[in-house]
């Protein structure tokens, strides 16, 4: 497509606590291989670090980078403000520790215009930086980690359920009202899922990837899991038939592990047979995870994958219903047409 027909493009960006990585991920924007008009819209949780600092440095250094608040520090609400103050037909989400590949968006114009899709995406290509974050990367990355989404394992492209951040039609946003705010976590799921139930197409590519930082440690990602489990649950109560096998695999495996303990506390050894198991299968599906890692990073990816697992379960399994309840309560649009 000649240049001066490419679309021109808005990059929103919900930022919360994110000075080690918000500037390369800017640079990562505005360094992209792509000749159509560029903006990116940054909104600014309640942080704590050098992160509002740093985004005013943007601004002042480069015309194309803008700011909105967001005093709730939530991400949906920080997703649609920065929506909302932005006016491009093809809308980008990136988060604050996410680094677009150098075509990126060249590629999710063009996938766009292809496919006929509401939202294109990728992979989530995790990539750490000390040991534990490459066990989680490893972690994140492997079949026995996170199932067989597409955009954590790879694959063919094709239509999905869901992807990761995902480059959208600004038309398919406000048709669906951008994002539910009630929901803390799995917004991009839910939102999908709408697109999906409307008609539109979610469409995933292998040639799109942003690098992600895992989080720093195991208490960091217990809670990122936790949340993760918690909310995907909400969605299961929200829209009905959107659970599937793979969504129940870790609650099962919580409460399997559970029963298991307590049987062989008080009735027989047999008992620790069920943890146990589960301990060497995850020893075991981290082998092949780890190929190529040190020995000490690949030492802790069976702790990630534990982690990851029993904290998705269990939040999935302690998900308040009064959640479900109040994100009823708020089915409002909250983008609307420009």
């Amino acid at each position: 497509m000649p240049p001066h027909q490419l679309p021109a493009v808005s990059v929103i960006m919900p930022v919360l606590n994110e000075e080690r990585h918000l500037r390369n991920a800017v640079r990562h924007i505005l360094e992209q291989e792509y000749d159509g008009e560029t903006e990116v819209v940054i909104a600014l949780g309640p942080s704590t670090d050098r992160t509002d600092e740093i985004a005013a440095e943007l601004v002042a250094e480069d015309p194309r980078v803008h700011t909105v608040p967001n005093p709730t520090g939530r991400t949906p609400a920080a997703l649609n403000a920065a929506i909302k103050a932005s006016r491009h037909p093809v809308v980008v989400r990136v988060d604050g520790h996410g680094m677009l590949s150098p075509d990126y968006i060249a590629t999710a114009v063009r996938l766009l215009e292809e496919t006929g899709a509401q939202n294109v995406g990728g992979l989530m290509h995790a990539e750490g930086e000390n040991d534990w974050e490459k066990a989680v990367a490893a972690a994140m990355t492997s079949k026995i980690g996170v199932g067989n989404a597409a955009f954590h394992t790879g694959g063919e492209a094709a239509p999905a359920e869901t992807v990761y951040l995902g480059v959208f039609r600004r038309e398919a946003l406000e048709q669906q009202g951008g994002y539910n705010e009630e929901f803390i976590r799995a917004q991009d799921w839910e939102l999908n899922f709408r697109i999906r139930e409307a008609g539109g197409l979610i469409w995933f590519s292998p040639e799109l990837k942003v690098s992600y930082r895992p989080r720093p440690s195991v208490r960091a990602l217990a809670k990122q899991y936790k949340d993760y489990g918690r909310w995907r649950h909400v969605v299961a109560r929200f829209h009905q038939g959107s659970i599937n096998l793979r969504y129940l695999a870790p609650p099962t495996a919580v409460v399997a592990i559970a029963a298991g303990i307590v049987l062989g506390v008080a009735v027989t050894p047999w008992g620790f047979v069920i943890p146990g198991g589960y301990l060497a299968a995850i020893a075991a599906g981290s082998l092949p995870a780890g190929k190529g890692l040190p020995v000490t990073a690949r030492l802790r990816i069976p702790v990630a994958l534990a982690t990851m697992h029993m904290s998705w379960g269990w939040g999935f399994l302690t998900s308040p219903r009064a959640l479900a309840k109040k994100v009823i309560a708020s089915r409002r649009p909250a983008v609307m047409a420009q």
